[in-house]
């Protein structure tokens, strides 16, 4: 059996941020750029829930692209920064060190969200299955390229050579999985509330209006109607 019909869980997965550097997302055009943050942050706080490994990787950040999103390193604030100056990740010794670690408990299906979509994500990926046995799994809506196309080409290269093609939610799901797992629970549906829009807000409308539940804040006396006379 293929091992890419084999799930996402979080015992075979690890994370991989590439670049989510301020100069790098000013070239994003393919995706709204606080769209783009949200989904990151959203990634992290994923991988954060269910203990995923997750390395975070930077290139030329003084003289050029700026420092990692600090939404981001705010989710892994313990987190070293591997800095590089290839714009292959997969070029860097420390990059392949850290995965390599990773890969030998197990965790050989590759979780990437990185700028650009068509350079550093893509060069990345063709490399790194080139000398390896992992699988990249390339978050769409977590990555962005320097036009529609620019992505949209880029994503259709890397999935002709065997990348798998997810999005941030649908990550966050396959590690849940199950909604009987309790133990993340709670922890997946706040971040779904808070980063996942309609379904988020989906889910107060339920908690609150179908099942009665408390508002998720506290807030002021709700006041009036008062028609003006």
């Amino acid at each position: 059996m293929s091992s890419k019909l084999q799930v996402l869980t979080p015992q075979n997965s690890q994370i991989i941020f590439i670049d989510q550097q301020p100069q790098m997302a000013f070239g994003v055009q393919s995706i709204d750029r606080q769209v783009l943050k949200n989904n990151v942050v959203a990634l992290a706080k994923a991988a954060r829930i269910f203990n995923i490994p997750t390395t975070i990787t930077t290139v030329e950040t003084d003289s050029f692209s700026g420092n990692t999103f600090p939404e981001l390193l705010a989710v892994v604030p313990d987190n070293d920064i591997l800095e590089r100056t290839s714009m292959n990740s997969w070029d860097d010794q420390n990059v392949r060190d850290a995965l390599a670690k990773q890969a030998a408990d197990g965790r050989k299906k590759i979780v990437v969200a990185g700028l650009w979509t068509e350079v550093c994500n893509t060069t990345f990926a063709l490399s790194c299955m080139n000398d390896t046995d992992y699988e990249i799994y390339m978050v769409a809506d977590a990555s962005g390229g320097t036009s529609v196309d620019a992505h949209k080409y880029a994503m259709d290269r890397m999935v002709q050579a065997g990348v798998v093609p997810v999005t941030w939610q649908q990550v966050l799901l396959e590690w849940q999985r199950d909604w009987a797992r309790k133990k993340t629970y709670d922890a997946v549906t706040s971040l779904v509330k808070e980063h996942s829009g309609a379904y988020g807000m989906g889910i107060d409308y339920a908690v609150t209006h179908v099942h009665g539940g408390a508002e998720r804040v506290k807030h002021g006396k709700r006041i009036g109607p008062n028609p003006a006379k």
